[in-house]
């Protein structure tokens, strides 16, 4: 990677309860703070995220959607979790908005060139601000739209991410970061 990459993930149903067999986990949501400390990662997510931040040199954030409440529970669970010294994320890469179209902007400020998340409305206002879009989890293939990858769990996603093989969208070659070759760097659909 470049110093021109920067990498976005969501954390609801990507870092933790990944959806799994079309059965989501949501106890991390509605529950007590001690339970939702309890919620595992999402199989694959520590050694994944760990991999990118190294490939991205460390610039890599979670940005996520959620109230005072999942705030809260979100930066306790990464504390708890040991996250941060697993992975080599900085702990101040941690950004949250209130809705999910406020995404896109924070991207923007970031200079986000990559973006996973498991939800299209969350993906779908980041088109032209964010040119590598990740449709996370096992509901991903069926309903993931041209202008994004498909990554159905973390092993695709580190495949995907890192430009490892080819695309299925167009059978286009994919460069090291992701983007096929050809395609207008991120620089070019950046506005001013």
């Amino acid at each position: 990677m470049t110093n021109e990459h920067i990498l976005g993930l969501d954390f609801g149903k990507v870092i933790i309860g990944a959806v799994k067999g079309g059965k989501a986990d949501t106890s991390f949501l509605g529950s007590t703070f001690e339970r939702a400390m309890a919620t595992p990662p999402t199989d694959g997510a520590f050694e994944a995220v760990a991999r990118l931040v190294d490939a991205f040199e460390g610039r890599v954030w979670i940005i996520s959607k959620c109230g005072e409440s999942v705030q809260n529970k979100t930066l306790g669970w990464l504390s708890r979790w040991g996250f941060y010294a697993s992975t080599g994320l900085v702990k101040g890469n941690v950004r949250f908005c209130r809705k999910r179209p406020e995404k896109a902007p924070i991207c923007r400020q970031l200079g986000v060139t990559h973006f996973v998340d498991d939800r299209l409305d969350v993906l779908r206002p980041m088109l032209g601000v964010v040119p590598n879009l990740f449709l996370f989890g096992e509901q991903a293939e069926a309903t993931c739209p041209s202008w994004a990858v498909a990554v159905p769990d973390w092993p695709a996603t580190v495949e995907a991410v890192l430009g490892a093989g080819r695309s299925e969208r167009d059978d286009a070659v994919t460069s090291p970061v992701g983007r096929p070759r050809n395609a207008p760097s991120p620089e070019a659909k950046r506005t001013p």
